[in-house]
């Protein structure tokens, strides 16, 4: 039987767009996934840049209360549901699960075309709902605000919600099976990848929560609609309900949003230490337990809502225990590079970057578990920077981190390291600039969703804009290079960064079918010896002249 030719892999096979449009490889549906998520970066990153603008002056003149309102909805709809929940899972998952577990594909290939579909339907639907005039509840879609008195389209960005929710639903049930039945020969549960772990764990919030956010957010347009009463107390309804069924999804999707970033960073770390991961079960397992310790503590969102004191007690408790697997991560990522070769590539700045960031944001979560002093900061800009140290500093770093490391085997193509760097330390310096000020003018009192502020507070709001100026940088120059690398950049080899793994056995980029056989497994997860990492020649093993074919 005739071997295809080496030279074709999954982006030259074809070039039509039906190609694209049409095909169940999930390597080609990673890089749909990578486009779509980044013009939604793109957008979400411009309500922001709108939110800085009009924050620089105490008493804004820049834009309405009204838009203001519809900005930081804007921005937190699209970062959240749109851009954050799929990141890691629907662009490096899809892409490389099947490969981490030696298969051809995932277990459901039409299926999983299908969540793209329903992500952009979705997309479509709340980005025509911006266009369309936008909405004011914020993210939260709080009722009965949301289900009785908001007149901005509400109903239409739930909708796009809700569609959107059902694609990762599906990406949760293929990454499930696929996990199970689909592992190479001797790829046991303990030679996985911590990276598959960290999407396990991601696939059982996805299957378990989503379904309960995607029946409150109906349930809030049946109000709307139809006046059914659910949430609103002149109807008969208790809005308090929202609170817990929308939390009891929300916060598991926190860690749905840094898991993933945790899972890449259980790559990046042994690879750029060159030894093997300390812990392995250990990290292994917090994974699990961060997913199933997700689903308890939602009532900490709440409270000021009214509850019970003892209830509180009880999820102040619980919210303290979550802590202890996110801890045991970072202890052992710091034991592995402990006595290690480490090597400062730009993906292990990035990752670096994760685990100072995580902490920080890790540390102020204790802050707001304990309930006296969330009381004090509660709905504070402390909130907002909490949030965002965990959300930016750390799902963000963690897929900037994985991009990169990961680049040369989408791609085929090196990146230029030097620009990689910088990008790297800015953006690290500028997430600072941006949102440690905000820890300050939240201790001090200001409230989030406010445009209007005493002019004592304004030298540390100037300081949070002028670091999102630099964060914005900082992003800009990655999608810079990156481009620029798929035309010029050097061609990569099969493994650049000498790392283990079955996904760096195949070539780079990898054949539409992944492996010309099926791989079986004979060594141990992590199987590092403290070796030299590879050179500068192993890593760029032929130079192509610009413009040069691929």
């Amino acid at each position: 039987m005739a071997q295809p030719d080496e030279r074709t892999n999954y982006l030259n096979w074809s070039h039509t767009v039906k190609s694209w449009l049409l095909t169940t490889d999930h390597k080609r549906i990673a890089i749909l996934y990578m486009v779509s998520i980044t013009v939604m970066f793109a957008l979400g990153g411009l309500a922001a840049a709108v939110i800085r603008m009009a924050l620089v002056v105490p008493q804004d003149t820049l834009i309405r209360h009204e838009t203001y309102n519809k900005m930081f909805s804007m921005h937190g709809v699209i970062m959240v549901f749109l851009f954050l929940v799929p990141s890691i899972p629907a662009v490096l998952g899809n892409f490389l699960l099947p490969l981490m577990v030696g298969a051809r594909d995932l277990a459901f290939p039409r299926l999983n075309l299908l969540s793209w579909y329903l992500y952009i339907i979705g997309g479509l639907c709340v980005v025509g709902a911006m266009l369309a005039g936008g909405v004011d509840t914020g993210w939260t879609f709080y009722t009965p605000y949301s289900s009785i008195y908001s007149n901005s389209h509400v109903t239409l960005t739930i909708v796009g919600v809700f569609i959107a929710g059902f694609s990762s639903i599906a990406t949760g049930i293929n990454f499930i099976v696929t996990t199970h039945k689909m592992r190479a020969p001797g790829l046991t549960w303990f030679r996985l990848p911590l990276f598959v772990w960290s999407l396990y764990a991601t696939s059982i919030i996805f299957v378990l929560g989503t379904p309960v956010v995607a029946i409150t957010l109906a349930l809030v347009v049946a109000e709307r609609v139809v006046h059914l009463g659910v949430f609103d107390p002149a109807l008969g309804g208790d809005p308090i309900l929202f609170q817990h069924l929308f939390w009891f999804y929300s916060h598991p999707a926190v860690y749905i949003m840094v898991l993933p970033s945790m899972g890449v960073v259980s790559e990046l770390v042994p690879c750029f230490s060159r030894k093997r991961a300390f812990g392995y079960p250990f990290i292994a397992f917090s994974s699990l337990a961060i997913a199933v310790l997700g689903f308890l503590v939602w009532g900490h969102h709440m409270f000021v809502s009214g509850q019970a004191v003892w209830t509180g007690m009880v999820f102040s408790f619980l919210s303290f225990l979550i802590a202890v697997p996110s801890a045991i991560k970072v202890f052992n990522w710091t034991a592995t590079m402990y006595k290690g070769r480490i090597w400062f590539t730009a993906p292990m700045l990035y990752a670096l970057g994760f685990i100072g960031l995580f902490t920080v944001g890790g540390l102020t979560g204790l802050f707001l578990a304990a309930l006296t002093v969330d009381v004090h900061v509660h709905d504070t800009y402390f909130v907002i920077a909490h949030f965002h140290y965990i959300m930016v500093g750390g799902a963000i770093m963690g897929y900037m981190g994985g991009i990169h490391f990961w680049w040369p085997k989408m791609t085929g193509r090196l990146y230029p390291e030097g620009w990689a760097k910088l990008a790297a330390g800015i953006t690290f310096i500028g997430f600072n600039l941006t949102f440690f000020p905000q820890f300050l003018l939240g201790l001090q009192g200001m409230p989030r969703r406010y445009h209007w502020y005493p002019p004592e507070w304004q030298s540390l709001n100037v300081l949070s804009s002028a670091g999102a100026s630099i964060l914005a940088v900082g992003y800009a120059i990655p999608l810079t290079y990156l481009i620029w690398s798929l035309w010029y950049g050097a061609k990569a080899g099969k493994n650049p960064w000498g790392a283990v793994g079955l996904e760096w056995t195949t070539t780079s980029p990898p054949p539409t079918h992944n492996f010309p056989r099926t791989p079986v497994v004979t060594w141990e997860a992590y199987d590092y010896r403290d070796e030299e990492p590879p050179t500068e020649e192993e890593r760029e093993p032929v130079s192509v002249p610009a413009g040069g074919e691929r």
